[in-house]
């Protein structure tokens, strides 16, 4: 048999034949003088048994262990670890299907926001604040609290909401204030205003959460490159009243009995 019929016996394509003869899986045949491969039924059987395994999952370098074992132990060892994969998957597809059905639902109810989808932590956030005020902190704001959604891990996301609840409630008193350093520089006498109201509506576990710039930690610190990132596009004066906040939170935290 050439290439082309071994492949459509089998099942696969020539390009597929090739490619288990370069990886090592597939011997090369014996070839016509015309340079031609030529396959037996002897290949034929190995490269149907490379289909069947890699059809249940099995990546090529597990096919590999697979077929360097005779007896079979290596297939047995392989395909159980494969089912446990598998329930893992079917795990986390399971849990991501009810959070798509919670999701579906509030979207069909007209109450999932355009920046969505987020967290139910989060949704339930926003939703307790009602309608925000126009405000470009305001705005950002929320531009910050989407971003934690996404990357503070699942396990810690309901305490860090939980803590932005507390802030939030307070959130109105700032905008304002933070609103009129628009354009203003570090050193604007205002800057010390803001930072004082801003730091009264955190608690102090916010202190702690994300370190900023200039507050003693160690450059390339995760924390405070995603503080940096936040906070990028702040002007000068906004920039200098939100750091000077969380330190004077961190400092009211310090000196806690």
């Amino acid at each position: 048999m050439r290439i082309g019929e071994i492949a459509a016996l089998v099942g696969v394509t020539p390009r597929a034949v090739r490619h288990y003869h370069q990886s090592g899986l597939l011997p090369e045949p014996a070839r016509r003088a015309n340079g031609y491969r030529e396959y037996g039924v002897r290949d034929a059987v190995l490269l149907a048994r490379i289909r069947r395994l890699t059809e249940l999952g099995l990546g090529l370098d597990e096919v590999r262990v697979v077929l360097a074992d005779d007896e079979g132990r290596g297939l047995v060892e392989v395909l159980e670890e494969l089912s446990q994969d598998l329930a893992r998957q079917e795990a986390e597809i399971r849990d991501r299907r009810e959070r798509l059905a919670a999701l579906l639902d509030e979207a069909r109810a007209g109450r999932l926001p355009a920046d969505g989808p987020l967290s139910p932590e989060l949704s339930a956030l926003l939703a307790g604040l009602g309608e925000l005020p126009e405000s470009p902190m305001a705005a950002k704001d929320r531009e910050i609290l989407a971003l934690l959604d996404a990357v503070v891990p699942e396990a810690e996301r309901s305490r860090l909401m939980g803590l932005m609840e507390g802030a939030a409630e307070h959130a109105r008193e700032v905008y304002p204030l933070l609103d009129a350093l628009s354009g203003a520089e570090a050193d604007d006498p205002r800057v010390a205003e803001a930072a004082g109201v801003l730091a009264a509506c955190l608690p102090d576990e916010l202190g702690v959460e994300i370190p900023t710039a200039g507050s003693g930690g160690a450059a390339g610190v995760p924390g405070a490159s995603l503080a940096d990132a936040l906070f990028a596009d702040l002007a000068p004066a906004q920039s200098a009243a939100v750091h000077l906040a969380m330190r004077l939170v961190r400092e009211r935290r310090e000196r806690r009995p």
